[in-house]
């Protein structure tokens, strides 16, 4: 049993002995089949906090010969399974924390001989015949084991991207490690001697003039996430099931920490969750774990009218985005695409693979990005959200001639890329102009079911705004009028779909007309009692 070479299982048992573990054991099921096969090289990359590291040990305490694990796990989904004893601490495991060891190295230039050397000295202990002095890296080590006892190995490598995103000026260093990593799993002889690798972080493998290193890896990423969907990050059945056991209002939590979609799952940053229910505040706990200091210099930088985006994402639209330029590192960004991606790795924004379109997830990560931005003085923003509020407060007022000399002018003066042909491109301008309204209401639904059909837009305040700020049906119309658009709402019986809020309700038809190039709006009062 050493630290790195057939660890215990002392860190999986710091994460059984929280307040809140969630079972994901169903991981090692999908281990378990692909080990030994052209299956069991996998990148599984995700934001922070969001479990990688306690998977990583979870894999090291189930498959480590330095421990007896059956009781840990025989509580679990995997206990159940037939193969459960199969491969229980049956193998050699190496398990590194790329992390640690960078933080320990006194010279970052030997990185990776300070790595080496720590790893050898504890196989040599284990294999004290076989690993002779004149083997001087890890794989010649892991080769000649297999050659000698025909013991297989599985490596655990977590943070394996700290230096593709920390040391991004240190090409020598990234060089080599990028080298000690071909080394290690790539070409025939490492098909001998690696029955499962498994390497963990938060950017996908490095494309950039290593394309060839790695790529016999099965990258699960948030992109496309795949077989590992469920296995990283809480799921909603899992958070439903917590909230019933710690009283927590589940559509709340859903609002605040929900959105990330992968798969066919909402997934949850786990951080987020157990906070709020351990603690009870509904707050961004997502700036404890990270910061936007090196994000929001890339935004200023506006690459094709990002800033734009940034806009339209805050205030609840999508934005197409083409993830396939991005080079996985932290130097060669080339367009705004490419700044979106990084985001969405990092996890400040969502994804949708089917519709290849990202977003702001969810209430924390909305605020978050806001508080940053705004922190950093960004001018653009500051004024907009001035004029954003002018025309949230006019249509709180009813001023329905107001709101409508606000959107034009909105649509005008600051979001000119966006151009009239059509509804849609009246959506895309009408989610722009209610930016102010975050700090008082929830992302808006778009095509809410309701009545006989889907509203365009529905605000609903927060809790706690309730009493000062209506909910919002809103109605849109290209070429025809604004009270074509209201009588929709009311024909149509938009507001049905709130008949459980106790607030008060407004309702806003809005018409572009294209020939005249004006705004027309009309605001009414909706009563329960009618």
């Amino acid at each position: 049993m050493g630290r790195f070479v057939n660890p215990d299982n002392s860190a999986f048992q710091v994460a059984l002995n929280s307040k809140i573990y969630v079972d994901k054991t169903g991981l090692l099921e999908y281990t378990n089949s692909v080990l030994g096969t052209t299956e069991a090289y996998i990148c599984n990359s995700r934001p922070r906090r969001f479990g990688k590291s306690y998977a990583a040990n979870m894999l090291a305490a189930y498959y480590s010969k330095g421990c007896d694990s059956r009781e840990m796990f025989s509580g679990f989904a995997i206990g159940k399974k037939e193969d459960f004893t199969t491969h229980l601490n049956k193998y050699d495991v190496i398990h590194i924390d790329i992390q640690w060891f960078l933080t320990n190295c006194d010279d970052i230039d030997n990185f990776v001989a300070f790595l080496t050397k720590s790893i050898l000295n504890e196989l040599k202990v284990i294999y004290p015949m076989v690993i002779t002095s004149d083997i001087t890296t890890i794989p010649q080590a892991l080769s000649n084991i297999r050659e000698k006892t025909g013991n297989k190995f599985i490596v655990i490598i977590d943070e394996w991207d700290v230096i593709i995103r920390d040391e991004a000026a240190e090409e020598k260093v990234q060089e080599d490690y990028i080298n000690f990593l071909r080394g290690m799993f790539k070409g025939v002889e490492p098909t001998k001697y690696i029955q499962l690798a498994y390497i963990t972080g938060i950017l996908p493998i490095k494309k950039e003039k290593t394309q060839s290193a790695l790529n016999n890896f099965d990258e699960f990423t948030m992109l496309s996430a795949g077989a590992f969907a469920s296995y990283i990050g809480c799921t909603d059945d899992e958070v439903k099931a917590l909230c019933k056991n710690y009283n927590k209002d589940f559509e709340k939590v859903k609002r605040w920490y929900d959105g990330y979609i992968l798969e066919e799952y909402q997934v949850y940053n786990p951080k987020a969750v157990v906070s709020v229910l351990l603690k009870g505040s509904f707050k961004s706990y997502w700036s404890e774990t990270a910061s936007y200091d090196a994000i929001v210099p890339l935004i200023n930088m506006n690459y094709d009218g990002l800033k734009t985006s940034i806009i339209e994402m805050l205030s609840g639209d999508t934005i197409k985005v083409n993830t396939t330029t991005f080079r996985n590192d932290t130097v060669n960004f080339k367009s705004k695409d490419d700044v979106l991606t990084y985001l969405i790795h990092l996890g400040y924004i969502g994804y949708d693979e089917v519709k290849k379109s990202a977003f702001i997830p969810n209430e924390e990560i909305r605020q978050e990005l806001k508080n940053a931005v705004e922190s950093k003085r960004w001018n653009e923003f500051d004024s907009f959200q001035q004029e954003s509020e002018n025309l949230l407060d006019a249509t709180i007022d009813m001023d329905s001639r107001k709101v409508a000399e606000q959107i034009e002018k909105i649509h005008l003066q600051y979001v000119s890329v966006i151009q009239y042909n059509n509804e849609n491109s009246l959506s895309s301008v009408l989610t722009i102009a209610y930016l102010s309204s975050m700090q008082y209401y929830y992302k808006p639904i778009r095509e809410m079911p309701s009545g006989r059909g889907f509203a365009d837009f529905v605000y609903l305040p927060k809790p706690e705004y309730t009493d000062e700020y209506p909910a919002l049906v809103v109605e849109l119309k290209w070429n025809k009028n604004a009270k074509t658009a209201m009588q929709q709402i009311k024909d149509k019986k938009y507001t049905e779909s709130l008949s459980d809020y106790t607030g008060n309700i407004l309702m806003v038809g809005l018409n572009y007309d294209r020939s005249g190039k004006k705004h027309e709006c009309i605001i009414e009062k909706y009563s329960k009692n009618k």
